[in-house]
């Protein structure tokens, strides 16, 4: 797990793009990440409707028949409105103030040089993506995670470029506007204002620091200011960036969080996914989900019963690796290549374990299917928690770029 930089609250901002039923491989990639966060950090997790545009404007549809079967599924997977905020991102219009302001200080290069800006548009042949939208999306990922000065996110290997774009925006940004008016003069103002004794102390290791280096003063400087209580978080912001000889910290830079990826595969042996049809989505029926399972391929070298295999090129093998104990995997091993076992025999384990994990799930989406009310609410608290702390971000973003008139 990657630490959260000196300064940057314990804050994880996550979201998924509503575009479709959530499936097992949602649940093991994502959901399954998101129930731990929530216990471990400040989470603050969004229904990306917004994102979901970039690809999907000409099928709103989808977007809109998906937004609230998603929430369900969320709660339902043990996301819990308690321990997380969960809101949908346009009705949290602060990401869009955010976004535009951004876009006036970040260089048109750094957004076409993002990997999945050209591989995107390679894989999604079929859809018009030469839009602003689609060009400008990574900036709106960049205003998600900033407008709520996460200090964390969570991503697999394929976005962390994802997050060094934010942290470039950031950095771009601090660099342009944290030298306020009357800079020091604040820095001053905010040093008398955490007592003397530990004011006394941050000035001699902030000398040591900026004059000869010494890392270890910084670091105890910087501990100093985690522990205050008694400072607003500008002037905190203000400290930190005063301690290190720099300017203010309007927006600190986030770190990736890596994920461990998602080992759920397809019922045809590729990864899961809507776009090939090889899906088990959360809350399809026993019966359909035992019958999808009782028909996945199997080694093609086992025509017969009796025909001896290789689990290794089976497609249902990998869903032992995460759902079968080891004795089962030893059992599967010594009897497919023996043909001890038919492949009936071996897929019913799994049948079992994937049933037995559906139906906490779905018993739970039930009873908040049976409350629209409920979960609305849930989301409209989600909604204005996250824009009250967004809101924050925005009066010191504007500030600094002169847009706050008197």
């Amino acid at each position: 797990m990657n630490n959260v930089l000196p300064g940057q609250p314990l804050r994880v901002l996550s979201g998924m793009r509503p575009t479709g039923r959530l499936h097992l491989g949602h649940y093991h990639g994502v959901l399954k990440n998101w129930v731990q966060l929530q216990h471990q950090y400040e989470c603050f997790f969004f229904v990306a409707d917004w994102h979901a545009l970039t690809t999907h404007y000409e099928t709103p549809n989808i977007i809109e028949e998906s937004v609230w079967d998603m929430v369900v599924d969320w709660l339902a997977a043990g996301v819990d409105p308690q321990n997380a905020t969960l809101f949908i991102q346009s009705r949290v219009p602060e990401h869009a103030e955010l976004h535009v302001l951004l876009s006036m200080i970040t260089p048109l290069p750094w957004l076409e040089r993002v990997p999945s800006y050209k591989d995107q548009q390679l894989k999604l042949k079929d859809k018009e993506l030469d839009t602003y939208g689609f060009l400008g999306y990574p900036l709106l990922q960049s205003a998600d995670i900033l407008a709520y000065r996460a200090g964390v996110v969570p991503v697999g290997e394929d976005q962390v470029a994802h997050v060094e774009l934010t942290r470039e925006v950031a950095r771009r940004f601090n660099h342009l506007y944290g030298r306020e008016p009357g800079y020091e003069q604040k820095a001053e103002a905010a040093i008398n204002k955490i007592g003397k004794k530990a004011a006394r102390l941050y000035r001699q290791l902030r000398t040591a620091y900026v004059e000869q280096g010494d890392a270890e003063a910084l670091a105890k400087a910087r501990e100093i200011l985690e522990n205050q209580q008694n400072i607003s978080l500008g002037d905190k912001e203000r400290l930190f960036g005063y301690l290190e000889g720099g300017g203010r910290i309007i927006l600190p830079e986030p770190q990736p969080l890596l994920t461990p990826s998602s080992k759920m595969p397809g019922l045809d042996g590729q990864k899961m996914s809507k776009s090939y049809h090889n899906t088990i989505a959360l809350r399809d029926d026993p019966e359909s989900v035992e019958q999808r399972l009782r028909t996945m391929p199997t080694d093609p070298a086992r025509v017969r019963r009796d025909d001896p295999g290789d689990p290794e090129k089976c497609p249902v093998w990998p869903f032992h690796e995460i759902y079968s104990s080891e004795d089962t995997r030893q059992w599967v091993q010594q009897g497919c290549r023996t043909a001890g076992i038919g492949c009936i025999e071996c897929k019913q384990p799994v049948i079992e374990a994937v049933l037995a994990e559906l139906a906490p799930i779905q018993e739970r989406a039930a009873e908040f299917s049976r409350d629209p009310v409920l979960v609305r609410n849930i989301i409209a608290q989600g909604c204005k928690h996250a824009s009250d702390i967004a809101e924050e971000t925005l009066a010191e973003v504007r500030e600094a770029m002169g847009l706050e008139y008197t």
